[in-house]
C-alpha cells in the first residue's frame, strides 16, 4: 500500500478549515449594535454604561489610536432555539494571529457586573445552555482600540506609539456581531482532530502510533457528511474514541500545566492600559475556572492583583473567591516581574518585600517560586535576595533564547555569589505561551535536557504579553493528552506542586555558578538613558529620604512618612518593569517615567530637605550631610559635619598643546584634542593609561541589529567605529578642563575635573543627542593585564573574563554593572565607576608601542538610537558623571561607586549629626537605614559584605537598644539572633553575606 500520510493531512485540514471549524456555529441571527466613543481618557465603568450610543453597524470603522469606544449590543433569542446553546459572538476586529496586540474588550451586563474579556482568541459570551427561546439579550463592550505596533519583522518606526503623536484615524472594522447557535459536538470533534493531527505530525514517520492515528482520523473524516457536518459529527467521534483512549507509556515525559497570561506591566501599551488589560484577562479567567472543574490558573505581579483591587472592585470580588478554592493562584512573591540586571540591591530586596507581603496581607499566602519568564537575564546577586525573602526557587524561559550557547539544564541548582542556591527551572516547552499544540508538547519532551534524572517540567499555558489567558480549546486539549498514547501527560497543577515533584525526583540537581546571562536583548541596558538614569537616581533618593527621616524620627520625633515612602518605592519598582528599565517600551510609557520620575525626585527631596532641617536646627552653621556608607571629607557615614578641606589642585597648560590637572595624588594630562593621555598614580609611580592610546575617548558606532532594534546590539557593531577626537573648544577654569566637540547632528560638552584629596578623574558628559541609528561609548584604554574584571551586582560583585577563549566569554560583549567596574594587578587596579549607566564593554588587545603585554579597555556604554518602538529613543540633552580611578584597590571601588552617587548635601544649622547607626569595617556597607515597616519605632538595618571576603565588624547604634533580632527582608525574625553588649553588635559575615537586623529602641 503507498505512503498517503500527506493525503490524509491534506485532507483533514481542508475539511476542518472549510467544513467543520464553520459548522460550530450553524445558526446566527444579527444583533442591533451602538456605540459611544469617550472623547478623551477611558472613563469609569458607571459612566460608559451610563452614555446614550449611536447606531453602528457591522462593516463600520470605529477606534481612533488609544481610544476607548463603548458599545451596546441587543437582540433576542429565537424562539426555534429552545433547548440549545447559544453564544454571542463579538468580533471588534481581530486579527486572530495577533491576541494582546490589538483591541480587545471587557463585556458587562446591564448593571455592571463584568462577564469577561474579548480578545482575538475569545470572541464568545455564553447566553444560555440551554435556552428557552425568547430572552432578551443586552450586554456593554468597553473596547479599547488599541493599535498594532509590533510588525514583527522588519519593525517599522512609528508614531503609533504615544496618542500625541497618534493621529485620529480608525484602526479597526467592526466584523461580527451575533446571537449564534453553539454545536458543541461539533467543537469536541474540532478538538479531537485537532490533537490527533498535531501528535501524528510529531511522531516518527515509521511509528506504528501515527499509522493508527491516521487510519482513525481516514475513517472519522469518511464518516461526516459535508452537506450535513452537524448531523454527523458524533459519528465521526465515535471513530476516534479508540486512539483517543490509548494510554501513555509509563516512560512519557510528563508535564505540569499551569495557567497563565504572562501580562507586560507596560509594553507596546502604556500603563493605564495594563490596568485594563489585567481586568480582562482575570475576568476570562474567573470564568474558566467556574467552567472547568481541573483549571489552575497563576498570576505574578502583585502590582497587577493591587491594579484590579483598586480599579475593577467586580472582578477582584471574583478574584478572591478562585483564590480561596485553590483556583487562582498567586505566583512570584515580586511586586512586577522586574528587570534583574539593573536594579540596585535594595530595590531588588523591595521587590520581594512589597512582592510578598501583598499577597500574605491580602490573602495569607507566601509565596516560594520567584516567577520570571521574560527577563532578561540574571544578576548573579539574585540567588541570596530570593533565599532572604523566605523563597527557594525560581522559574524562568528567557534563556532558551540566547542565540549562541545552549544552556545545559532544564532544572538545576543556581548559585549566587555567596554561595547561596535555589532551585531553578526553565520550562523546556520554551515559551511562556503554551497552547497546548501537539508541536510544543513534543518539543518540550524531545528538549527536555534531565533525561533519565528527571521526567518532569512545566507549561506556562496561555496566552501572554499582551494577556488574554487560558482557553476552553486549550484546556479541552489538556484534557485529551491527559494519558495519551504518543504525547507526554499533562495535568493541571500549581507552580508549588510542580515544584515539588521536581525537587522529589531530583534531589541533587547540577549546579550553575554566577549570571544566567541572556545571550540576546543586550541594548537594554543603554537604550532610554533617561529612564535608567530617573531609575538610579530614585533608588539613591530613597536611601537618603529613609537614612535621614529615621534619623530625625529617632533624634527629634520627626514624623516618618510610611506611607509616602510606601507609596513611591511601589512606584519605582513598578517603573523597574521588564520592558520600562531596559527601555524597550512604547514612546508614551517613557514619556510617562520622565515625568514621574520627576515627580518622585521632588518628593523625595522635600522628605530629605524636611528630615536634615529637623536635624541641624536653626542656625547658620555650614554642614555636610554624607548619606553614602563610608567616611568622607571627615564626615562619617551617616552623619553631617563641617568637613575638612584636603589639599588643592593646580592646572597648567601641557607644552604640546592641551592641560594637566594635579592634586597632589593625580596627575592628569589633557592634549590639544581634548583626550587623556596620561593619568598618573603619583604615590605608586605607575600610569594608568595605556602607552600609545588615549581615555576619555568618546566612540560612535552605526548600530543596525537584525532584529528588536530596541533590544539588541549585535556583534558586528564593533566592524566600523567612528573616534570623536575634533574638538571645537578646549578652555581650562575654576570648574576644571571643558571639552566642547561636534558630530553628525549632535554635540558633547565634557568637563574633567580633580577634587582636592581624593584620587580619581571626574568626566561631566552633556551629549545632546540628534544621532539616528547609532552607538556612542566612552574609552579608557588601560595599562592593566588582567584576564578578569569584578562586576558591582546586587549585594557584591562578581568577576568576569576580560578574554574570548570560549563561545560563552565570546558572547557576553555587552554585560552590565552598577555602580563600578574594577580591574587590578597584584598590588594595583583601576576603577571605573559611573551615577546611572549599566551597559559596557571590556576587552584586550596588543599594546600598540612595541612592547610585551595587552592593553584592557574598559568602554562605558553612553546613548544608542533605535527607531522601534521609540521613534525618537533619547533624542535631547542627557547628562552622565563618571570617574576614572587609578591606584583602586576592590575597596576603594566600592567606595568610590557609592560617593558618585550619593554627592554630599550642605545645609546651614545649629548642630552637628551623629550617625544613627555605625560600622567599624569598611568592608561592611549599610545599604538601608531605615524604621520598620509595621509602625513599631523599630530600626531596620541592611548591610552586607562588599569587598568577597569574610569580614568581623562590630554595629553601634546611637541610641540605646533593649533588643536585636536578625530578620529576614520581611522584617520577620529568624532563629539565631545576634549577640549585642550595650549598643554595639558583634558581626562575622561570610564573603557576600546580607544581613538584615531589627533594633529594638529601649
Amino acid at each position: 500500500m503507498h505512503d498517503d500520510r500527506s493525503l490524509v493531512e491534506a485532507r483533514l485540514k481542508r475539511v476542518l478549515d472549510e467544513r467543520i471549524r464553520p459548522a460550530v456555529y450553524p445558526e446566527s441571527v444579527p444583533l442591533d449594535v451602538a456605540v459611544w466613543h469617550a472623547p478623551g481618557e477611558p472613563v469609569p465603568v458607571a459612566e460608559g454604561l451610563a452614555a446614550e450610543p449611536e447606531p453602528i453597524a457591522v462593516g463600520a470603522r470605529w477606534g481612533a489610536p488609544w481610544g476607548t469606544s463603548w458599545f451596546r449590543v441587543t437582540g433576542t433569542v429565537p424562539e426555534e432555539w429552545a433547548g440549545r446553546t447559544v453564544e454571542a459572538l463579538l468580533d471588534l476586529g481581530f486579527d486572530e494571529n495577533m491576541p494582546g496586540f490589538q483591541c480587545e474588550g471587557l463585556v458587562y451586563r446591564p448593571d455592571g457586573s463584568p462577564v469577561k474579556g474579548l480578545n482575538p482568541r475569545n470572541q464568545w459570551v455564553r447566553v444560555g445552555t440551554p435556552v428557552a427561546g425568547g430572552e432578551e439579550v443586552r450586554l456593554h463592550i468597553e473596547a479599547a482600540s488599541n493599535p498594532v505596533i509590533l510588525d514583527y519583522h522588519p519593525f517599522r518606526p512609528t508614531w503609533l506609539g504615544d496618542k500625541d503623536t497618534a493621529g485620529n484615524q480608525p484602526q479597526y472594522t467592526l466584523t461580527r456581531m451575533d446571537l449564534a447557535v453553539f454545536d458543541e459536538t461539533v467543537w469536541q470533534l474540532v478538538v479531537d482532530l485537532e490533537v490527533l493531527g498535531e501528535l501524528m505530525a510529531e511522531l516518527p514517520a515509521d511509528a506504528q502510533r501515527r499509522y493508527e492515528i491516521l487510519r482513525a482520523v481516514e475513517r472519522a473524516l469518511d464518516a461526516i457528511d459535508l452537506q450535513d457536518v452537524n448531523g454527523t459529527a458524533a459519528g465521526a467521534r465515535s471513530r476516534l474514541a479508540g486512539v483517543l483512549s490509548a494510554p501513555a507509556v509509563p516512560s512519557a515525559h510528563r508535564i505540569s500545566a499551569v495557567g497563565h497570561a504572562h501580562i507586560d506591566s507596560a509594553w507596546l501599551w502604556p500603563l493605564r492600559e495594563t490596568v485594563r488589560k489585567v481586568a480582562r484577562t482575570t475576568a476570562n479567567m474567573t470564568a474558566l475556572i467556574e467552567d472547568e472543574p481541573d483549571f489552575v490558573f497563576a498570576m505574578s505581579q502583585a502590582q497587577q492583583w493591587a491594579w484590579v483591587k483598586e480599579h475593577r472592585p467586580e472582578v477582584w470580588a471574583r478574584v478572591k473567591k478562585a483564590v480561596a478554592e485553590g483556583r487562582f493562584v498567586p505566583a512570584g512573591g515580586m511586586w512586577v516581574e522586574s528587570d534583574t540586571n539593573m536594579p540596585g540591591s535594595e530595590a531588588m530586596a523591595r521587590q520581594f518585600v512589597h512582592g510578598k507581603r501583598f499577597f500574605l496581607d491580602e490573602f495569607g499566602i507566601e509565596n516560594d517560586e520567584a516567577w520570571l519568564p521574560d527577563t532578561f537575564g540574571f544578576a548573579a546577586g539574585l540567588p541570596q535576595i530570593i533565599r532572604a525573602a523566605g523563597s527557594t526557587r525560581l522559574l524562568t524561559q528567557k534563556i532558551s533564547w540566547s542565540q549562541t550557547n545552549r544552556f545545559p539544564h532544564h532544572t538545576f541548582q543556581w548559585e549566587g555569589i555567596d554561595g547561596t542556591r535555589v532551585f531553578t527551572h526553565f520550562p523546556p516547552v520554551d515559551t511562556y505561551n503554551c497552547s497546548m499544540k501537539g508541536s510544543e508538547l513534543a518539543h518540550a519532551a524531545r528538549n527536555f535536557k534531565d533525561k533519565g534524572r528527571a521526567r518532569h517540567s512545566l507549561a506556562p499555558t496561555g496566552w501572554g504579553d499582551g494577556g488574554g489567558g487560558t482557553t476552553r480549546e486549550m484546556v479541552a486539549k489538556a484534557a485529551r493528552v491527559r494519558d495519551l498514547e504518543g504525547s507526554p501527560t499533562v495535568v493541571w497543577e500549581t507552580p508549588a506542586d510542580f515544584f515539588a515533584k521536581a525537587e522529589a525526583e531530583y534531589p541533587d540537581p547540577p549546579v550553575w555558578v554566577g549570571e544566567l546571562y541572556l545571550e540576546l536583548h543586550r541594548a537594554t541596558l543603554t537604550s532610554q538613558a533617561k529612564t535608567k538614569q530617573g531609575n538610579r537616581h530614585s533608588e539613591h533618593l530613597l536611601r537618603e529620604a529613609e537614612l535621614w527621616a529615621a534619623t530625625a524620627a529617632v533624634r527629634t520625633g520627626f514624623r516618618y512618612p510610611y506611607d509616602d515612602l510606601d507609596r513611591i518605592w511601589k512606584t519605582v519598582l513598578l517603573h523597574q518593569f521588564h520592558d520600562i528599565l531596559p527601555g524597550s517600551s512604547i514612546a508614551w510609557v517613557h514619556r510617562e517615567a520622565r515625568a514621574t520620575y520627576q515627580r518622585i525626585a521632588a518628593e523625595l527631596n522635600e522628605i530629605i530637605d524636611g528630615a536634615q532641617r529637623a536635624l541641624a536646627g536653626e542656625g547658620d552653621r555650614p554642614l555636610v550631610f554624607n548619606a553614602a556608607p563610608h567616611t568622607r571629607n571627615g564626615v562619617a557615614a551617616g552623619g553631617a559635619a563641617p568637613g575638612q578641606p584636603a589639599g588643592g589642585v593646580t592646572v597648567s597648560k601641557r607644552p604640546e598643546g592641551g592641560y594637566v590637572l594635579s592634586n597632589g595624588l593625580l596627575r592628569v594630562e589633557i592634549d590639544a584634542r581634548g583626550l587623556v593621555v596620561s593619568a598618573y598614580d603619583l604615590d605608586a609611580d605607575r600610569e594608568t593609561v595605556a602607552p600609545g592610546t588615549a581615555a576619555n575617548l568618546l566612540q560612535l558606532h552605526p548600530d543596525f541589529p537584525n532584529m528588536w532594534d530596541a533590544w539588541d546590539v549585535d556583534a558586528f557593531y564593533r566592524n566600523a567605529v567612528t573616534d570623536l577626537v575634533r574638538t571645537d573648544e578646549l578652555t581650562a577654569g575654576e570648574e576644571g578642563v571643558r571639552i566642547v566637540r561636534s558630530f553628525g547632528s549632535s554635540r558633547v560638552t565634557q568637563v574633567l575635573s580633580l577634587a582636592p584629596g581624593e584620587r580619581r578623574l571626574l568626566i561631566d558628559t552633556e551629549v545632546d543627542w540628534h544621532e539616528t541609528e547609532k552607538f556612542l561609548k566612552l574609552a579608557f584604554p588601560l595599562d592593566l593585564h588582567a584576564e578578569r574584571y569584578a562586576s558591582e551586582t546586587q549585594f557584591g560583585h562578581f568577576h568576569r573574563p576580560t578574554h574570548t577563549n570560549t563561545s560563552w566569554e565570546a558572547a557576553k560583549f555587552e554585560a552590565c554593572n552598577h555602580r563600578f567596574i574594577h580591574l587590578d594587578e597584584p598590588g594595583w587596579g583601576v576603577a571605573v565607576v559611573n551615577d546611572s549607566t549599566y551597559g559596557h564593554d571590556v576587552t584586550r588587545s596588543v599594546r600598540t608601542d612595541g612592547d610585551k603585554g595587552t592593553t584592557t579597555t574598559v568602554r562605558v556604554s553612553l546613548l544608542r538610537a533605535p527607531r522601534f518602538p521609540d521613534p525618537e529613543t533619547d533624542q535631547g540633552v542627557h547628562r552622565f558623571r563618571h570617574a576614572l580611578v587609578p591606584g583602586a584597590g576592590i575597596a576603594d571601588a566600592v567606595r568610590e561607586g557609592w560617593r558618585i552617587n550619593l554627592p554630599e548635601r550642605r545645609v546651614t544649622g545649629a548642630r552637628e549629626v551623629a550617625p544613627l547607626v555605625t560600622v567599624d569595617n569598611d568592608a561592611v556597607v549599610i545599604t538601608a537605614v531605615k524604621l520598620a515597616d509595621d509602625g513599631s519605632g523599630d530600626v531596620v538595618v541592611r548591610f552586607h559584605e562588599a569587598h568577597g571576603g569574610r569580614a568581623r565588624a562590630a554595629l553601634t547604634a546611637g541610641f540605646e537598644i533593649a533588643d536585636v533580632t536578625a530578620t529576614d527582608l520581611l522584617e520577620r525574625p529568624l532563629p539565631d539572633a545576634p549577640e549585642h553588649a550595650g549598643n554595639s553588635v558583634g558581626l562575622r559575615l561570610r564573603p557576600f553575606e546580607l544581613v538584615t537586623l531589627r533594633l529594638r529602641r529601649a
